[in-house]
């Protein structure tokens, strides 16, 4: 089977990403993986079945048409897309063009009713979901949550849905040696509280800011280390300035995975505050290396910590819950 995919997902040049280790082990399972990844524009490469091709090269198998290397036009089973929004768009017309079947990848939980609120764009990328996801012959959602809210929202057939959860390789977090503690790194602080995330507003990590407030009052050598960059980095520490938190919560730039599983086995808690997540891959990393979590009811996490005693799930958005949670899971 050839599959064409449309993303927006850079890392995929990363050499030691995760996410090209994920793509390099999808290309294994089939032919040729062609990835057209919008807004770059570097031409064709190739690493084993895995293919990257750019926007000129697109056009070029799409449009000329061409024949590229001297041989037939490119032919292509299925189109996939990373999601139901620009790159589902897309990928219906160019599934039209070659005659392929368009399967739909769902990431990120849209019906989510705090979803549409995040922005304008959000609130016309859930009408272009609602007008795009009827006219797919597959969907690929990353976890039961989606699935239902499908089904609920779109009534569609549970055939047509496959629940792809995101790879992690949790054997190898296991047995990962600790390469830094962050317990020897920030010896000032007695409990430490790690969260791991893209600084964005889905994210909701002020709420995590105000509730440190509460924490480091009746525990006040109490430190948040809130590792991950975004659009919000700036307006983050203002706030946990204004707070007078400086003392308490660290900012520590996106790290690569060794030192964050590192992390997750020398941290007191694991803390998710998002106001909505697709899966929450960071989640299954951290209850693989041995880490007790206290997240808002997103994504999988109710799932995949309901048996595990030393965690605590709380309502989005709740900061009286969030604050007993995290009280309970560090005492």
């Amino acid at each position: 089977m050839n599959i064409l995919m449309i993303s927006t997902d850079k890392k995929i040049f990363e050499p030691e990403s995760e996410v090209k280790s994920r793509m390099l082990d999808y290309a294994s399972q089939i032919d040729e993986l062609f990835i057209v990844i919008l807004g770059m524009v570097r031409g064709l490469k190739i690493e084993g079945k895995l293919k990257y091709v750019g926007l000129t090269r697109l056009r070029a198998l799409f449009w000329k048409p061409a024949r590229p290397a001297g041989g037939p036009l490119e032919k292509f089973d299925l189109v996939t897309s990373q999601d139901p929004f620009e790159t589902g768009v897309i990928a219906r017309r160019l599934a039209k063009i070659v005659g392929a079947k368009l399967e739909l990848q769902i990431h990120t939980d849209f019906l989510s009713p705090y979803f549409a609120k995040q922005s304008l764009l959000n609130r016309v990328r859930v009408m272009i979901a609602r007008w795009l996801l009827p006219k797919a012959d597959k969907i690929r959602v990353v976890s039961e949550r989606i699935k239902d809210s499908l089904i609920s929202d779109f009534r569609f057939p549970i055939s047509k849905i496959e629940v792809r959860p995101i790879a992690v390789d949790t054997e190898k977090i296991k047995n990962a040696p600790i390469k830094t503690d962050l317990h020897k790194k920030y010896p000032q602080f007695d409990k430490i509280i790690l969260m791991a995330s893209r600084l964005t507003r889905e994210k909701n990590i002020g709420l995590a800011i105000e509730t440190m407030c509460g924490i480091v009052r009746e525990k006040p050598n109490t430190g948040l280390i809130i590792v991950g960059s975004g659009a919000e980095e700036k307006r983050l520490k203002l706030k946990a300035k204004s707070y007078k938190l400086e003392a308490s919560i660290v900012f520590e730039p996106w790290a690569d995975q060794v030192t964050l599983i590192s992390y997750y086995k020398t941290t007191d808690l694991f803390l998710v505050t998002s106001f909505y997540e697709g899966y929450g891959m960071t989640f299954v990393e951290a209850q693989a290396a041995g880490c007790p979590i206290v997240s808002t009811d997103v994504g999988a996490a109710r799932v995949l910590v309901e048996n595990d005693k030393s965690s605590y799930i709380v309502p989005v958005g709740d900061s009286d819950q969030l604050s007993w949670a995290i009280a309970q899971a560090l005492s």
